[in-house]
């Protein structure tokens, strides 16, 4: 588990289905993730959180309820690590998103012991790529991939959060 000063990290489990399923089928959380997913398709992506020992509910310290999903997972180059993350929309604007991410860049760094992490966003998601820049992260260049421009972003251990 990690803490933030708002937030519980918590490993994902069983009992988590139906919470991180309202993400996948939110539009709002899923407006620049390539649309919702049907309920076949994210029980294969349930299963693969599962067996990752770096994928966290987000719930909030003080009612414990469930609020998002961060994770460090393999990058789509397949050598960085990456953080992802979704929230549910009550809870945006608000300063979760940036207070969770900070502490698992933190994590990924002093116990993984990565030198570096990265992040995709949609360059349409101009909320997000303000966010990974606000928790130090750096942009690096824009792609195609899932049919539209995204931007990458990282932070390399030793500077910004590391």
């Amino acid at each position: 588990m990690l803490m933030t000063e708002r937030c519980a990290l918590l490993a994902v489990s069983e009992e988590d289905y139906e919470s991180i399923l309202m993400l996948y089928i939110d539009e709002d959380v899923r407006k620049y993730l390539d649309g919702t997913v049907d309920e076949i398709s994210f029980s294969f992506r349930f299963q693969m959180m599962l067996e990752s020992n770096h994928y966290w509910t987000v719930r909030l310290i003080e009612t414990n309820e469930f609020i998002g999903l961060v994770c460090l997972d393999t990058g789509h180059d397949r050598i960085n690590t990456e953080i992802g993350y979704q929230f549910l929309p009550t809870f945006w604007g608000k300063g979760y998103a940036k207070e969770v991410i900070e502490k698992v860049i933190e994590y990924g760094f002093h116990s993984l012991e990565l030198t570096t992490i990265v992040a995709e966003t949609p360059t349409l998601n101009e909320r997000a790529c303000r966010l990974l820049k606000r928790v130090g992260m750096k942009f690096e260049k824009t792609m195609k991939r899932f049919g539209s421009d995204q931007s990458m972003f990282s932070i390399h251990k030793g500077l910004g959060t590391g």
